[in-house]
C-alpha cells in the first residue's frame, strides 16, 4: 500500500479521530463527519451537530476507550474496541463500522455487547 492508498487515508483519518476522541476531544467530531452524517444505531440522530450534541452526553464520551484492532479498505474502517465506562471494571465490546466519502466519515453502525466473565470465553474477547 502507498500513502495515497484510499484504504490507508481511511485508516489514518479514522485512527486519529478515535485517538483524539479517547482523549476528551468530542470536538474531533467536527473536522471528520459529513454535515450530512447519516447513524445507523438505534436512537442516536443522524447529523452532524445532532450526533454531536447526542455522543457529549452518551456514555461513550467518559468511557476508557482501549482499541484493539482496525481494518480498512477503500470504503468503509472497522474499529473494534473494550468501551469501559467508570465503575465498570469488564466494559463493552463494540464493534463500529464508518464509511468514509470523500475523505470524511458520512456513514456508521455499531454493534454492542457486555464483555462477559473471562469463564464465559475462554478464549478472551478482544
Amino acid at each position: 500500500m502507498t500513502r495515497d492508498d484510499p484504504a490507508r487515508r481511511n485508516k489514518e483519518l479514522v485512527s486519529r479521530a478515535f485517538a483524539e476522541f479517547a482523549a476528551g476531544n468530542i470536538g474531533i467530531l467536527r473536522t471528520v463527519l459529513r454535515d450530512d452524517f447519516i447513524e445507523h444505531s438505534p436512537g442516536n440522530p443522524s447529523g452532524r451537530e445532532a450526533f454531536i450534541e447526542f455522543i457529549a452526553d452518551a456514555p461513550v464520551a467518559g468511557a476508557r476507550l482501549d482499541l484493539q484492532r482496525i481494518v480498512a479498505d477503500d470504503r468503509y474502517v472497522v474499529v473494534h474496541y473494550n468501551m469501559v465506562p467508570p465503575g465498570d471494571g469488564r466494559g463493552l465490546a463494540v464493534v463500529d463500522i464508518w464509511r468514509v466519502e470523500d475523505g470524511l466519515i458520512a456513514e456508521h453502525w455499531d454493534v454492542v455487547q457486555p464483555v462477559p466473565e473471562a469463564a464465559q470465553t475462554p478464549n478472551g474477547m478482544f
